[in-house]
């Protein structure tokens, strides 16, 4: 027989460990207090503190100064640095990065950049879209519903992994950045962003109450209602960003100096720059994830922003899998997109990334270390920004010592827009790549065959 708990019973349970929990008595501040010994390393950082808010310039480490540089056996051919400004587009910079190395080669030109422009309108657009939709869905749930609570608090963002560059692209296709040249919305997109989110959950609650009034059918009202919304969210992209342009001359000057002109769509732009295996089946997003099983296929339920393009999917591997691939892609001059948690043990202004690079438990005396499974399952890490991965040095037995970042914080963060980092950050803080199968080891191709594990799109990985 299935056994239920009553409210009396969870409310007997509740108080019972609420008379449990103990409140700080003035014993338990006297013990601190105690505890607090005023000896001359106390003072001596208590004095750094309060005369500083930057506690990393207290405790950087010193000894690894013109240790760690940025020189790399293998290296793939790059040139110029992006900028995604004050946006949370760097996954979308960063898979258009991983081609500009090859555009700039098919055209001979000594720089290039697509419009992020363009490829951002369509993809607020799309999410709005499939916010809508999610709002017509799930009408007849409760508000405080988990997965309704979660639409509404983030109706749209600017942020995202690869496959929505990837579900973009085959629809929308790509232009030049001087088609469709960044605005200050686009480049600063917070009062955009916001007032789009305003109109989204005012038009998305209104969808629910007309769904709901037609006892959960999806009636011509319904589908009226939604279209004006859309409309409305076009409008304001369109005035904040420019409307993206259906077909559009581009004309460029090669090295050897060849002014050409050339006429596209945006659709057969991308067409004719991307490499003609581009596509999930091929291109793998490979992830560390160590609260999960090694090699099982998951996939994020709702993580993608057209209503008919692909989630986001990620085999799982262990660390020293993907470093084989990735130092195996490098050495193929294949650059890579990657994501990691950046500001972890960052030195913005050298642009070193180390795990021992600050001493913050020496300062305060106390202990912070945790495994990396453990900082994903307390919310401590997680993936917090796309770079492309371009770079590795290693040893005399081409083993990775360090990797190198081309990041899209413009020429004058890093060095010189570029980071570097250690093989052991790499361990604790790397977290996706997106690589060609190719490079993946046996066992790895052979997983990609499972059916992948579902994961809320909740998960506290994402």
């Amino acid at each position: 027989m299935k056994k239920t708990i009553s409210l009396a019973a969870i409310l007997t349970l509740t108080c019972g460990f609420m008379a449990e929990a103990q409140s700080i008595s003035e014993a338990d501040i006297r013990q601190m207090r105690n505890n607090f010994q005023r000896d001359n390393a106390t003072v001596a950082a208590q004095n750094a503190l309060i005369s500083t808010a930057d506690i990393q310039s207290l405790v950087k480490n010193h000894e690894l100064a013109g240790k760690i540089d940025h020189y790399f056996k293998y290296r793939v051919d790059v040139q110029g640095i992006t900028d995604q400004k004050q946006s949370g587009r760097c996954w979308m910079f960063t898979s258009m990065n991983v081609l500009r190395p090859s555009v700039m080669k098919r055209y001979g030109l000594a720089d290039f950049d697509f419009s992020h422009s363009y490829l951002y309108f369509w993809d607020i657009l799309e999410k709005s879209n499939l916010f809508l939709e999610n709002a017509i869905a799930t009408a007849s749930r409760d508000m405080d519903d988990r997965e309704v609570a979660r639409y509404f608090a983030a109706p749209v963002d600017d942020g995202g992994v690869w496959n929505l560059y990837y579900n973009l692209g085959g629809k929308y296709g790509v232009v030049p950045a001087s088609v469709m040249p960044e605005t200050p919305h686009s480049e600063n997109t917070n009062q955009m962003m916001a007032l789009i989110k305003e109109k989204l959950r005012r038009e998305g609650y209104a969808l629910r109450e007309t769904v709901n009034a037609a006892k959960g059918k999806r009636t011509k009202a319904v589908e009226q209602q939604k279209a004006a919304a859309l409309s409305d969210i076009y409008r304001m992209l369109a005035l904040c960003l420019g409307e993206p342009p259906v077909e559009f001359e581009w004309r460029y000057r090669t090295q050897d100096g060849q002014l050409v002109t050339r006429h596209y769509t945006p659709q057969e732009f991308y067409a004719e720059i991307t490499p003609g295996d581009y596509s999930p089946e091929n291109y793998i997003m490979i992830m560390n994830d160590p609260t999960r099983e090694y090699y099982k296929l998951y996939e994020i339920a709702n993580y993608r922003n057209t209503v008919e393009g692909v989630n986001w999917v990620y085999l799982n591997l262990p660390n020293d899998a993907i470093k084989r691939a990735a130092l195996a892609s490098i050495k193929n001059n294949e650059a890579m997109y990657a994501s990691c948690d950046v500001n972890k043990y960052l030195d913005r202004v050298a642009g070193i990334m180390d795990p021992d690079l600050y001493d913050y438990e020496a300062l305060f005396g106390v202990e912070l270390s945790m495994d990396k499974e453990v900082r994903i399952l307390t919310r401590q890490s997680g993936s917090s920004h796309a770079m492309t991965l371009i770079g590795v040095d290693t040893d005399e037995n081409d083993v990775p010592v360090k990797w190198e970042f081309e990041n899209s914080w413009g020429t004058t963060y890093g060095n010189d827009g570029y980071l570097t980092f250690t093989d052991d950050w790499f361990d604790e803080y790397m977290f996706r790549l997106v690589i060609h199968k190719k490079y993946l080891d046996p066992q790895a191709v052979e997983a990609l065959a499972q059916d992948p594990v579902q994961l809320p799109a909740w998960d506290y990985m994402f």
